[in-house]
């Protein structure tokens, strides 16, 4: 098996971006996920910011794989849709400027049923999305979580065939109740990073909690494994909500990953 292109996102290391980037490159990853609303100000960064920042992350020998830009509302809501739909695409325009090739967001929980309204407006926005990302050279990948695997598959495969992917998080599948192992062959070819998360589900609660990395349901080697199958040459970008001994707990995830 190929070595992971393995990274980190900052803003869980609760710490200032230039901090969490020099943590970063102490740990020995490749790459960083920035996340647009805590890592920087996205309404107010200039094209010198972000140059400037591009120029530090890669002093650092790192690169940002990714922007994280998570809207309040998904797509298929129609209330302020459109400011939505705008500002992810000044989002995707600064992933550019930041060396970021994908833009990450949950685009929303998506109807199993392809002739609710809902999943006909999603399909529309993606398609515009996709059509934009195209042009920019960035693509917009969709955090799985809200939904079944294999319904965010069928709403992205019916979009821009090619330019919008899957942003696969493990955990957010398993804390949400889903299961993704007999779907992940299916999908494989469209997911274009990992969100490196780990969970259990717990059945008598309803909802599943998040573990740290390699103790949970998630089967990373096998995951990793599938993906392979796949020539798959994304980046895992461990993903940790913990509110105290968050480095501690990425940098161990990262010796699980470089173990695989």
């Amino acid at each position: 098996m190929a070595q992971l292109t393995i990274g980190i996102q900052p803003a869980n290391l609760n710490v200032p971006l230039k901090q969490g980037l020099h943590i970063a490159a102490e740990m020995g990853v490749q790459v960083v996920e920035i996340d647009a609303r805590t890592d920087i100000s996205f309404n107010d960064l200039s094209d010198t910011a972000a140059r400037q920042i591009r120029k530090m992350i890669n002093d650092l020998n790192l690169q940002v794989v990714a922007l994280k830009f998570v809207t309040r509302r998904g797509y298929g809501e129609a209330d302020d849709l459109e400011r939505r739909v705008d500002g992810t695409k000044r989002a995707m325009k600064l992933a550019y400027a930041l060396g970021a090739r994908y833009l990450v967001n949950s685009i929303g929980k998506v109807p199993a049923d392809a002739t609710d309204p809902k999943w006909q407006m999603m399909k529309e926005v993606l398609t515009d999305l996709g059509n934009y990302g195209q042009r920019t050279g960035v693509f917009l990948t969709a955090e799985t979580g809200s939904e079944p695997l294999a319904d965010l598959y069928q709403l992205i495969r019916a979009s821009a065939e090619g330019t919008v992917g899957i942003a696969l998080n493990p955990g957010n599948l398993l804390i949400n109740g889903f299961e993704f192992h007999n779907q992940l062959s299916s999908v494989s070819d469209h997911v274009y990073l990992v969100h490196a998360q780990d969970g259990v589900q717990d059945r008598a609660r309803g909802r599943g909690y998040e573990v740290p990395l390699g103790r949970g349901s998630a089967e990373f080697p096998e995951i990793a494994a599938i993906l392979e199958e796949r020539q798959f040459r994304g980046a895992y970008v461990i993903q940790r909500s913990v509110s105290t001994g968050a480095r501690e707990e990425i940098e161990l995830a990262v010796s699980f990953l470089r173990s695989l």
